[in-house]
């Protein structure tokens, strides 16, 4: 097990001796984490698995997000102006910034416009020799439609970009401080394609971010070490940080205990208040912005049938379930976004609890008493649903008393992911934490025509209500905005693509010697700006 103070790292004393860090003695924070990344190109993924150890270790973007806040500050960009129609985005880049240097790259120039141009015409171009070496897609990117919507990228000199765009997005700075914006390094990719191994840039990866990546042992291990270099110093506390793969979430707290993590993510329920009677440990808690649901893939049957829907969802007892899966830890969801997110329309309401309707709904349908369906149950803890596979028994007891049998079918995190993405499922537990604080990013990201190959698991496409979500994220009129996509709430609500199911409460346990670690709004976990108060061992 990894023990606090016996971490050994593979770097060398003198290199330690050299770097800036204000902390006399080499420190190491370890992080008990969730489960294994897919991989490292952020562009790639969508789960906040793949983020916290890629996006918020190893890259920046143009724009980001204040630690533990929504605001969007400057990142590699110092600054950026928005053209008076709104179509063109120029940004201003920061200058002196290094990539990594690691055993298999050495960086002969800093970070400039060739490196913006790199990352997204990645994104937009099937036919550039990248992207052509290293086939792949970028779910994020394409399911906020921004492949469609960005006409070019320009470098204007080295140190300056601009972004055309088709139409008006009023949520463009928020989107480009996203994990799936990061920055990759030209030169890296033209070294890779070189040598023919343009895939090691999703294994070996290279930014410019507080953390250089060391070492992946999948199931076991990620490594980082603190990047002495970074543009940012006073960002980069400790010498080495560690993510210790843990997917049992009680020997994750059994590790806290001990003293073997520092941090660690999504506690069971149960362990909440041991843990804070812990003196050796803190707690600090916040409402969640997130939303835990059922997905319905409508292109399967009997799914594509609206009354089949409206009776699965109408036998769903969710105040049980929020009674004992969250443990109280969590609100009923009757809304496809959280209640803290601007444009909420309060007036919808559940449809309420009623098996003997539900029954009805289904003869209506045409379904009859015995159908198999699939309810795909996720094999980790996630800061929305922090017992899936609890929710999937207590939903196929629910279904069962309407005549419906529920198959519990899951599979490892990353092979979940990949298969719901491909339409494998039927009924499907997932859900999401908010990543920019707009409403697009709930309504767009999860439900849109767009995203129907990427975060739409249900592949559900209304024609109204896109429509109402796109002219939603066309204007920059806020009042606007808040009245079309409290029509694309109810128009979402009556069609039952989704059964919401909690808003949750999100749980950060650490030691009590961890300084000045954020809970994100948006469930990631980020260290930059993380020391240790080494007098509180």
């Amino acid at each position: 097990m990894l023990k606090h103070a016996v971490i050994p790292f593979l770097i060398g004393a003198g290199m330690l001796a050299s770097a800036p860090f204000a902390l006399a003695a080499p420190t190491s924070l370890v992080f008990c984490s969730e489960g294994s990344p897919a991989g490292f190109d952020p562009g790639q993924y969508t789960t906040g698995t793949d983020f916290d150890a890629s996006a918020e270790t190893i890259f920046n973007r143009l724009s980001q997000f204040e630690r533990g806040g929504t605001a969007v500050v400057p990142g590699l960009a110092t600054r950026w102006d928005v053209s008076p129609d709104g179509l063109t985005y120029t940004f201003h880049l920061r200058e002196g910034v290094k990539f990594h240097t690691t055993d298999y790259f050495k960086p002969t120039r800093d970070f400039n416009a060739d490196d913006v141009l790199f990352t997204f015409n990645r994104m937009l171009d099937k036919d550039m020799p990248f992207r052509k070496a290293y086939p792949t897609e970028f779910p994020y990117f394409t399911d906020m439609g921004m492949n469609d919507n960005i006409t070019k990228v320009e470098k204007v000199d080295d140190h300056t970009v601009t972004f055309s765009l088709k139409t008006v997005d009023a949520a463009f700075i928020q989107d480009m401080a996203m994990s799936f914006a990061s920055i990759q390094s030209a030169e890296y990719a033209a070294q890779l394609l070189k040598e023919g191994k343009p895939q090691d840039l999703n294994q070996k990866p290279i930014g410019t971010g507080p953390f250089v990546f060391s070492e992946y042992q999948k199931d076991a291990q990620i490594r980082y070490k603190g990047n002495k270099e970074y543009w940012n110093p006073s960002d980069v506390k400790v010498d080495n940080l560690i993510f210790a793969i843990t997917t049992d979430a009680s020997v994750r707290m059994q590790k806290l205990k001990k003293n073997e993590c520092q941090i660690t993510a999504y506690p069971r329920p149960a362990d909440i208040e041991p843990l804070k009677a812990d003196p050796n440990l803190k707690m600090p808690e916040q409402a969640g912005f997130n939303l835990g649901y059922i997905a319905y893939n409508v292109t399967h049957k009997p799914f594509d049938n609206l009354k089949f829907r409206q009776a699965l969802d109408m036998a769903v007892n969710k105040q049980q379930i929020i009674k004992s899966v969250y443990l109280g830890a969590g609100q009923l969801a009757v809304n496809a976004m959280p209640p803290t997110q601007w444009s909420y329309d309060t007036t919808i309401k559940d449809a309420a609890y009623d098996p003997e309707k539900a029954k009805a709904l289904l003869k209506e349908a045409g379904v009859p008493e015995g159908t198999t369906i699939n309810l795909w149950a996720m094999p980790v803890q996630r800061p929305y649903n922090p017992n899936a596979k609890l929710m999937a028994e207590m939903l196929q007891s629910d279904w069962g008393k309407i005549g419906i049998k529920a198959n519990i079918v899951s599979y490892e995190w990353g092979e979940y992911i990949k298969r719901a993405h491909n339409g494998e499922t039927d009924a499907m537990l997932i859900g999401w934490s908010g990543d920019n604080g707009d409403p697009d990013n709930w309504l767009g990201t999860l439900l849109g025509c767009d995203a129907v190959n990427g975060n739409n698991f249900g592949k559900w496409c209304d024609a109204d209500f896109d429509k109402l979500i796109k002219a939603a994220k066309a204007t920059s009129d806020q009042a606007k905005r808040i009245e079309l996509y409290k029509q694309a709430q109810h128009r979402m609500k009556d069609q039952v693509p989704i059964t919401p199911i909690a808003n949750s409460t999100v749980y950060q346990p650490m030691r009590s010697n961890v300084v000045d670690f954020k809970i994100s709004p948006f469930g990631l976990n980020s260290f930059y700006g993380v020391g240790l108060d080494e007098s509180k061992k």
